[in-house]
């Protein structure tokens, strides 16, 4: 080691002295310091992962549906974290983790129902959530498949049932057409029938005024003909009760100018005929 030390101090003087400098030989490699030196860095303390808060899995998050109950959703994801007591409609999962080694997860799942039913799912804020295994992978692929076979059919049967529903529609459409052609038909029926109707019991009414003024005129024109009838029998009875009382009058007046008569020739008679002789003795 000294003598390599020595060698490189000597190489300047030499190479001043000397005009062409013989070439060196090759200096064996020298170990690293690293190699050298012990490690003696101090060991780091083990630090348990702390895990705070809804512990989700993204495979059940992934199988969270529009629709599903609160129950479903108990049963998929487990009991929310955070539930506020004036708003039990909204559920958080919240997640604040540190792990050792690892990087510290920071997520927040919301969920909001209208009454018992998942309206809305808010998954923007689960970025730090672990990803999906192969395995898992695998069957949310197997899952997608199966939810668009069933998705499929469930949209043909619906495109089916719409084609038979349109169907029906179309033929009850129809069918409700004809009813209103043949009820507006009937109607029009019904119209003229009614309006002939009311012509003809105008008509009936009409003969019947014109047969009650007649009868009106008639049982007039009778009353009428009867009180002049009676009017006259009036008449007739006044004036013949009228002679009768002139001819009674008459009669009287002619007995009493007869009886005034006789009387008169009477006591002429007896003037003549003396006291004793009888009244009826006229000579």
């Amino acid at each position: 080691m000294k003598k390599i030390t020595l060698i490189a101090l000597s190489l300047p003087f030499l190479s001043a002295c000397s005009p062409s400098m013989p070439e060196m030989p090759e200096m064996p490699e020298m170990p690293s310091m690293s190699k050298l030196i012990p490690d003696i860095s101090l060991p780091t303390l083990f630090k348990s992962d702390i895990n705070q808060g809804s512990v989700l899995d993204r495979f059940n998050v992934n199988q969270l549906k529009i629709g599903m109950s609160k129950t479903e959703v108990q049963n998929l994801i487990g009991s929310p974290s955070v539930i506020d007591p004036f708003h039990n409609s909204q559920w958080d999962y919240i997640n604040h983790s540190t792990l050792y080694k690892k990087d510290d997860i920071n997520y927040r799942l919301t969920l909001i129902f209208d009454k018992n039913i998942l309206k809305n799912i808010d998954a923007s804020k689960l970025s730090s959530l672990p990803p999906l295994t192969e395995k898992e992978q695998e069957l949310e692929n197997t899952r997608i498949a199966k939810e668009k076979i069933i998705s499929d059919r469930t949209t043909k049967a619906k495109s089916q049932a719409d084609a038979k529903k349109a169907v029906a529609q179309a033929k009850a459409l129809k069918e409700k057409q004809a009813a209103q052609a043949k009820a507006k038909a009937k109607a029009i029926v019904d119209a003229k029938k009614a309006v002939a109707q009311a012509k003809a019991l105008k008509e009936k009414q009409a003969a019947q005024a014109k047969a009650k003024a007649k009868e009106i005129a008639d049982k007039k024109a009778a009353d009428e003909a009867k009180a002049l009838t009676e009017k006259r029998a009036a008449d007739e009875e006044a004036l013949k009760k009228k002679q009768a009382v002139e001819a009674a009058a008459t009669r009287e007046a002619d007995l009493k100018e007869g009886y005034e008569m006789y009387e008169k020739a009477a006591g002429k008679a007896k003037s003549l005929k003396g006291p004793n002789t009888p009244w009826y003795r006229f000579w």
